[in-house]
């Protein structure tokens, strides 16, 4: 079967592309899709010698060179020494000398057109790794060039690389770039100083291997965890430092942080970065600006098979994503935007497949099972408060995740991740994402990374009112207190208050419980009033794939159909009213690049005890 064959699957039908006797080499699929991306690259490429930016990588999206899009000189020297092809050669040459010139004098490199120069690390792993293949082609002035940049840009993360100047992932790249430098140039700072990092990273995790250290500062310390970032930059970081150094006490936390992980790794191969705090760039395959799955998983595939399923299934997933070697913001990006995407998806998974290859499981081998597959299971996890369900016929994830950033609050960039116990993933088997979540306020709190959009509204599930006062809703409610059943059903039940932006309650109290069984989830929302009604209404968002159609079948049930497939949200409890569609146009988002169709529940006046009960079943099997 061609992958893109099995993708098709894998995206559209939503079943497992491997089996226990199929074999996959990673080396050979990563180098595949790598090229695909290098060749796009290629095409953005200055190639006029008498230009300022000769060797820049052009982004028409952002209308800049990015610095950080030098880094694809790793893949283009990888390209290069498979195929033997000059044009490679030529491009990642161009390229790193391009580099060279936007170097500060202090050796780091702006984050272009930002002031940020964290991604030294990004850049200078990069130059290292391509170095031993590009310096014989380099004279000798060139190559001089090549090292002094490579000494100042390793000198500048020893010196300011730290908790305290960078969120975790980069402490994390800086351990495995710091021990690389320092096995091509043997100088014991540089090895001293990856070790200090690795460690200081490693005690950021919690007994559940999450890293806590990615959000905003509380007396300095960096506190919140995002899986997305853990699994495609942290924990690659700390494996490859390990790797290099033989660290093996930073090898087997990682290891152990990787099992939990691997939970999150859905039967499509998406990853789950649907509630953390950086979920605001979360694609569905990966976070947008951060580097893939591939090269953590290919380190660990010989020791775990599920890494290699992992990895390869992810990839198959990629690749649905991608147009003539550019890779989109998230499954509907090329049908929903009509602008071309910015780079940074492209060359950051371009230098993932390359360090998979260039590190990973050399060879071949079986693609066992992910927990994913496995089916009539329930697992919480406390440090997070987040819970993952799989049944015969559904995947999902229900957030209640608490970090808080209390001085800034609604000004935090990551205080508009879903929470307060909404569903924010469900997927379907032989369907795909019937469900999905978004940020709650959209933010450009990254213009660069975030395209101007006009209003829009949350793809989340949600309960919600608007008053004088304003917006309330459960996932501002970042207290909520989540309890779990599962002895004969299951059942993950979140009580808490609808809250606004800025976390302050406004009235109404609420319990939301989600039974699930092999035909749907039934839905339980409370609503106690503490002064009086309030208009609130709960809104289910429908992921909106091309052939859906929604129509009010009665009064009290929605029906859903494709082309293939039958589903409904029925009312079976509640004095509620059903609108579809209001402000349909509304419900389109680049992160993840998706669509939803809204239905909403409005709840009638309650009674005089002010409390009330509706309840509802999304049915996903006849």
């Amino acid at each position: 079967m061609s992958w893109k064959k099995t993708a098709f699957w894998v995206l559209v039908l939503g079943l497992p592309a491997c089996n226990n006797t199929a074999t996959v080499s990673l080396k050979t699929e990563c180098l595949h899709t790598m090229r695909q991306l290098v060749d796009a690259l290629l095409t953005v490429q200055n190639v006029h010698k008498n230009e300022k930016e000769y060797g820049g990588l052009f982004c028409t999206s952002c209308g800049v060179y990015h610095t950080r899009a030098a880094e694809a000189v790793f893949p283009m020297a990888v390209a290069y020494r498979e195929t033997g092809d000059r044009s490679y050669l030529d491009a990642a040459i161009n390229l790193g000398h391009w580099l060279l010139l936007q170097q500060q004098a202090d050796g780091s490199w702006k984050e272009t057109p930002e002031e940020w120069t964290g991604t030294t690390t990004d850049q200078l792993l990069m130059l290292l790794s391509a170095f031993p293949i590009l310096q014989p082609h380099l004279t000798q002035q060139e190559a001089a060039l090549w090292k002094a940049a490579m000494h100042k840009a390793a000198d500048y993360l020893t010196n300011v690389m730290s908790p305290n100047f960078a969120s975790i992932n980069y402490c994390a790249t800086s351990a495995a770039t710091l021990a690389l430098m320092h096995r091509l140039f043997p100088e014991e700072k540089y090895q001293t100083k990856a070790r200090w990092l690795a460690r200081q990273t490693a005690a950021k995790m919690d007994e559940e291997g999450f890293i806590h250290a990615e959000g905003d500062r509380a007396y300095n310390v960096k506190y919140g965890a995002d899986i997305g970032y853990e699994i495609d930059m942290s924990l690659w970081g700390l494996a490859l430092y390990a790797r290099l150094t033989k660290d093996s006490l930073v090898d087997s936390l990682t290891y152990a942080s990787l099992l939990t992980h691997l939970y999150f790794v859905y039967p499509n191969g998406a990853i789950d970065g649907s509630w953390g705090i950086r979920s605001n760039k979360w694609t569905t395959y990966g976070s947008k600006t951060a580097d893939g799955c591939q090269i953590l998983f290919s380190l660990f595939a010989a020791r775990e098979g599920r890494c290699r399923t992992a990895a390869w299934r992810n990839l198959l997933y990629l690749r649905t994503m991608m147009k003539d070697g550019f890779i989109g913001y998230g499954p509907q990006y090329w049908q929903l935007f009509s602008r071309p995407p910015c780079l940074y998806p492209t060359f950051v998974r371009s230098k993932n497949l390359a360090l998979a290859a260039e590190w990973g499981e050399p060879g071949s081998g079986p693609l066992p099972k992910l927990f994913s597959d496995e089916t009539g299971w329930m697992r919480h996890f406390p440090t997070v408060d987040v819970c993952l369900v799989r049944t015969k016929t559904m995947m999902a994830t229900i957030a209640n995740y608490h970090y808080q950033d209390l001085q800034r609050r609604s000004q935090s960039k990551y205080m508009h991740r879903p929470a307060g116990g909404s569903l924010c993933n469900l997927w379907v088997q032989d369907h795909g994402f019937f469900q999905i979540s978004s940020q709650t306020e959209y933010h450009r709190s990254e213009p660069m990374h975030f395209p101007p959009m006009d209003e829009i509204l949350p793809l989340t599930p949600r309960i919600e009112f608007v008053n004088h006062n304003g917006y309330f809703t459960n996932l501002y409610e970042f207290d909520g207190r989540m309890t779990l059943q599962a002895e004969e059903e299951m059942v993950v039940s979140t009580a808490g208050e609808l809250c606004d932006h800025n976390f302050l309650p406004g009235g109404v109290a609420y319990r939301w419980s989600h039974r699930f069984d092999e035909r749907g989830i039934e839905k339980t929302v409370d609503l106690r009033y503490h002064d009086g009604p309030r208009p609130v209404q709960i809104v289910e968002p429908i992921v909106w794939w091309p052939d859906m159609q929604f129509t009010l079948q009665d009064a009290r049930t929605v029906s859903i159909t494709t082309n293939k497939s039958h589903f409904s949200l029925q009312i079976t409890s509640g004095d509620v009213e059903c609108a579809l569609g209001e402000q349909k146009e509304k419900y389109r988002w680049p992160f993840p690049a998706m669509r939803a169709f809204p239905i909403v529940l409005k709840v009638h006046k309650p009674d005089s005890l002010y409390w009330t009960r509706i309840v509802y079943r999304l049915n996903v099997r006849a």
